[in-house]
């Protein structure tokens, strides 16, 4: 991303940070390859990288990464788009039943505790009351363990390392 580079030409954004224009920047779906070339590359680190976080798709090596680079993590899908029956599993439900919340508020504490920013999407006011009622109970470290028990170590909604993906993504057009 000539347009961020370190060398050459002062660039747009690092110009407007100077200039307190602009505080941050963001990036998404950067997995650890490219968050770190992004990174080694760049004048200004970004602040987030929203990425796919959910109990069935976790991402350790992804967040240490992250840590390592001051770059905090933000979910995207953190109910895994309803896959695996995440609403009604049976480890997270269990959980739940032991600090009398759902399923749902254990998966977003979850991935909380792990340093990782939530916002769950939903049109639904009690259900998004119940999204932000994750702050009065803290799940313990058996719990913890049980969830990451939970990853199947790749993400069932989207493969970025697919070549079709990735160019079915830079087809779309989100500006005229």
């Amino acid at each position: 991303m000539q347009f961020f580079s370190r060398g050459g030409k002062g660039s747009a954004f690092g110009d407007s940070n100077k200039e307190g224009k602009l505080r941050a920047i963001g990036v998404c779906n950067f997995y650890p390859a490219r968050l770190a070339d992004f990174c080694e590359t760049v004048e200004v680190t970004p602040a987030v990288n929203q990425v796919e976080l959910h109990p069935f798709f976790a991402q350790e090596n992804a967040l240490a990464l992250m840590k390592e680079y001051g770059v905090v993590p933000e979910a995207w899908g953190p109910f895994a788009e309803g896959n695996q029956g995440i609403f009604t599993h049976p480890v997270l439900t269990k959980i739940g039943e032991k600090y009398g919340k759902s399923a749902a508020q254990v998966a977003l504490r979850w991935n909380v505790q792990r340093g990782v920013v939530v916002i769950p999407k939903s049109v639904h006011k009690n259900r998004m009351e119940q999204n932000m009622d994750i702050w009065d109970f803290e799940l313990s470290q058996e719990d913890m363990a049980e969830i990451a028990k939970l990853d199947l170590g790749h993400s069932e909604i989207v493969n970025h390392d697919d070549p079709g993906f990735v160019k079915m993504l830079h087809s779309m057009k989100i500006h005229q």
